[in-house]
């Protein structure tokens, strides 16, 4: 069972529906009786860095979401991917899940904000389970972005500005755009994770 995390700000259906599509069982949850129960975490996300901080501590998951990383996969979409970070200065500085090092800032750029639309990913590092999604098209909605190491990034896209487009390490994957609207590309995005994911041990970790 995929567990995905219920705090009120997350686009639930569409990101349940993306992964029910693919073959998984799903369950949106609050619980952490619950997300202890289940092989993956997906964090989903729309709003502000502030107050989905504030929604997920009210419920007493801040704590219990950064031990649960430790153990099984864990995934974060587009604000969810930010709150993997220490620190988001989106409404003033909030603390982040602080799952991977890193600020999430609004995006430095004479383009208009909010970032929506389709743009290309490029494929940073030699991310070669990725290398398929090169230059294709995804669609994003957004005016903060991650600022963090190269070693970090999985791909990144060019909107004025260069901005972090996916980022992992070892089993936290995080992605900024919507693969859930993303047509096949999206698909086939969440197919390479969830395949990643299959190599993931807590012991020895994943080096894939």
């Amino acid at each position: 069972m995929i567990a995905i995390v219920d705090y009120g700000m997350g686009n639930v259906a569409s990101v349940t529906t993306a992964f029910q599509k693919l073959g998984y069982e799903i369950e949106i949850t609050d619980s952490v009786e619950r997300l202890k129960k289940a092989s993956h975490i997906i964090l989903p996300g729309v709003g502000s860095f502030k107050a989905a901080v504030e929604e997920i501590e009210t419920r007493g998951l801040m704590q219990p979401l950064r031990e649960l990383a430790k153990e099984k996969p864990f995934i974060g979409i587009c604000l969810g991917m930010q709150l993997l970070f220490e620190k988001g200065y989106e409404n003033g500085l909030t603390e982040g899940l602080g799952l991977i090092p890193g600020t999430v800032e609004r995006i430095e750029t004479s383009f208009i904000l909010p970032h929506i639309g389709w743009n290309q990913l490029q494929i940073e590092n030699q991310n070669e389970a990725f290398a398929k999604l090169r230059d294709k098209h995804v669609y994003f909605v957004h005016s903060y972005q991650a600022t963090t190491q190269q070693k970090y990034l999985v791909a990144t896209t060019n909107y004025g500005a260069r901005v972090p487009a996916m980022v992992r390490d070892r089993n936290v994957f995080g992605i900024q755009f919507h693969p859930e609207k993303s047509g096949e590309v999206g698909v086939e995005l969440l197919k390479i994770v969830m395949k990643l994911t299959e190599e993931y041990s807590p012991i020895r970790g994943m080096d894939a």
